[in-house]
């Protein structure tokens, strides 16, 4: 029997043909706007607008300031609007909502398949005989040209349930572990904003004394090269004058120097605009009188139960575990059960809708030959966590060490400056008091007033480091800075919890 094989220029109806050409060019558009897509720089106005965009929102984003800033306020405004922790916020929330989507990866999968298929004339068939070859039926069809059919299926993998249930705990382990680098954060933050805070507050309390002391000492320098032009004063006297001046504004261009951009810092770390004006609360300066209450082992035990670092090694090991159960899961067959509702538009069915169910069971035997590679590589990450562990234990407790170290040497350095000032304020009056009888040159008394200026500015400059210090404990003890969570507190009510919370220490 002869067969006719037709091309799409060829087919023996008119709709076939236009049918085959719509398809053609609809490919044809497919396939060339795919190609057509190319790269596209942002434009200089979509730039302008995103700038424009982010001032006005870093503008919004803080409570205006409608006062002096004491250490609590800067401190609730940087954990608030410090757009470094807001990553760290963000990032322990991404995980949470990752925990819930592993969650459902448990659940069984229901699916709706719908499906649509048109053809441009009858599929048709013909039976023939495998004996004799040939024809036993006229040609005959059992679907129409346009056939709409869909599907509600069930299906549940056993295998893939007990990989997703140890998946969902490696996620919740996730979360616990963003939560210990969001608590490093606050720590560091906290840490840095104490730090620009004191160092800010010295260069305020100081400024104008600095600029006072270089303006006096500068006049002193012209009047000891005056001295010597006239030669008024032995050349020796002069000379060691003016070597103790010059030692002097070093030493203020030193202090200077550490303290002139603290309050740039301390804007930045409370997410201030730069340039924006605002002053800070000065306290009253005393003697030192905070101390730390607690025995050293105590400290050590506190510091390795708390420390947000080690803290965050033991979750990562315990989610290692968990994937070692994942990768022993795999290599066990598969079973999946499965149930579908099933309809089709096809006339010529007898039953147009159906229920199937099903079972199937699948094992990938290349899981069991990569198992052993796969076991030793969790193993030695299990011992390298191991041992990250007990390296980072052994730093924690020498940053205990150092911090306590420390802050005994910045106490008993502030202690000593702090007599040193007391009496060299009384050598100052002293020294006054002389030169109103003229015991002693107007020169005498201006180097004293120098010294007296200057052992005050070291004095603040070390309380600065004294109050760092007495805070770093707390950061090596991994002692959260802060009371609750930072979640739904405005600026006026964290600043009060923070002032109170501190107070109690």
């Amino acid at each position: 029997m002869r067969h006719k094989l037709y091309h799409c220029n060829q087919l023996p109806h008119q709709d076939d043909g236009i049918y085959c050409k719509c398809s053609i060019i609809i490919v044809a558009i497919i396939i060339l706007s795919g190609c057509a897509i190319q790269p596209k720089v942002v434009t200089e106005e979509e730039n302008k607008h995103r700038v424009s965009s982010d001032l006005l929102l870093l503008q919004k984003i803080h409570d205006p300031i409608q006062g002096p800033i004491s250490l609590e306020e800067a401190t609730a405004r940087a954990l608030k609007y410090n757009l470094e922790l807001q990553i760290e916020l963000t990032k322990k929330t991404l995980a949470q909502k990752q925990l819930n989507l592993k969650s459902y990866d448990m659940l069984p999968k229901l699916v709706v398949d719908l499906h649509y298929d048109s053809r441009s004339n009858y599929s048709g068939a013909r039976s023939q005989s495998l004996l004799t070859g040939r024809t036993s039926l006229e040609p005959s069809t059992s679907a129409d040209k346009d056939i709409f059919s869909s599907a509600l299926g069930l299906s549940w993998n056993i295998l893939d349930f007990g990989v997703s249930y140890y998946r969902a705990q490696q996620a919740a382990d996730n979360v616990l572990i963003q939560e210990e680098q969001k608590r490093n954060a606050v720590n560091r933050i906290v840490q840095e904003v104490r730090s620009a805070y004191w160092r800010a507050v010295s260069y305020e309390r100081l400024i104008s004394r600095m600029h006072s002391l270089k303006t006096k000492v500068r006049e002193s320098l012209d009047q000891v090269n005056q001295m010597r032009d006239e030669r008024i004063n032995n050349p020796k006297i002069n000379f060691t004058f003016k070597r103790d001046l010059y030692g002097i504004e070093r030493e203020l261009n030193l202090l200077q120097r550490n303290l002139l951009l603290a309050k740039s810092q301390l804007a930045e770390l409370m997410n201030i605009k730069p340039g924006t004006e605002f002053t800070l609360v000065i306290p009253d300066r005393d003697l030192f009188t905070k101390k730390i209450n607690i025995t050293i082992e105590d400290m050590e035990q506190i510091a390795l139960e708390s420390r947000p670092e080690l803290r965050e090694l033991f979750y990562k090991k315990r989610a290692n575990a968990k994937e070692v159960r994942a990768a022993m899961l795999q290599m066990l067959p598969g079973i999946e059960l499965g149930s579908r509702y099933n309809y089709s538009s096809n006339n010529f069915l007898f039953n147009p809708d159906w229920l199937s169910l099903g079972a199937q069971l699948s094992w990938n035997l290349i899981s069991i030959i990569s198992a052993p590679t796969k076991l030793a590589e969790l193993e030695t990450k299990e011992k390298l966590l191991d041992i990250e562990r007990l390296s980072m234990s052994m730093a924690v407790l020498a940053q205990v060490h150092v911090s306590l170290a420390q802050f005994s040497h910045f106490n008993e350095e502030y202690r000593s400056a702090y007599d040193y000032y007391q009496v060299q304020k009384r050598i100052t009056e002293q020294t006054r008091i002389e030169a109103t009888v003229g015991k002693v040159s107007g020169h005498v008394l201006i180097r004293e007033e120098l010294n007296t200026l200057l052992a005050e500015v070291r004095c603040d400059s070390i309380y600065s480091d004294l109050e760092n210090s007495y805070a770093g404990i707390y950061v090596s003890l991994g002692v959260d800075p802060i009371p609750g969570n930072l979640n739904n507190k405005d600026l006026s009510e964290l600043t009060a919890e923070l002032a109170e919370h501190w107070h109690k220490r």
